[in-house]
């Protein structure tokens, strides 16, 4: 459904998720880990339909604004969205939408951070850096009829 998914960790939690054609970076250690397994199993069940939350450890790097608007992500639940300016309001700034859809393009760890549940304010698709196609896709799996 998703295509190739490369998932990374350091010391115990998950940094970096790619999806599709993003690269591997070179300096990439392959194997596999406890918790890597767990994540590649929490993340076959959600598309298979049958996991709603993920409970795993994550450490995504970015500035403190790209981190809280993140934190705000994870917080919308399985099956709905949220606009860019709601977002931006729970971040403290209802006035940053453009601010939270950087951080949304800079999210290292889509999927588990459910950067795909945002959508305009008119409830039309737009940005996502794993593409449209993907992000539908998704919202679909999770029950959304939008009209885009």
């Amino acid at each position: 459904m998703i295509g190739r998914v490369c998932i990374a960790e350091e010391e115990g939690r998950i940094t970096q998720v790619l999806l599709g054609k993003d690269p591997v970076p070179p300096e990439a250690e392959h194997g596999e880990t406890a918790l890597l397994k767990e994540a590649f199993r929490q993340l076959d069940e959600y598309l298979s339909g049958e996991r709603k939350t993920f409970d795993l450890p994550l450490a995504p790097a970015g500035t403190p604004y790209q981190r809280k608007v993140w934190q705000a992500l994870l917080k919308i639940p399985y099956g709905t969205t949220a606009s860019y300016k709601e977002v931006a309001a729970q971040t403290g700034n209802a006035k940053a939408a453009r601010a939270v859809g950087m951080a949304n393009n800079r999210n290292p760890i889509p999927i588990f951070i459910p950067c795909h549940r945002v959508i305009g304010a008119d409830g039309q698709l737009v940005g996502y850096g794993c593409g449209l196609d993907l992000k539908r896709r998704l919202l679909e799996l999770e029950g959304w009829r939008g009209t885009a």
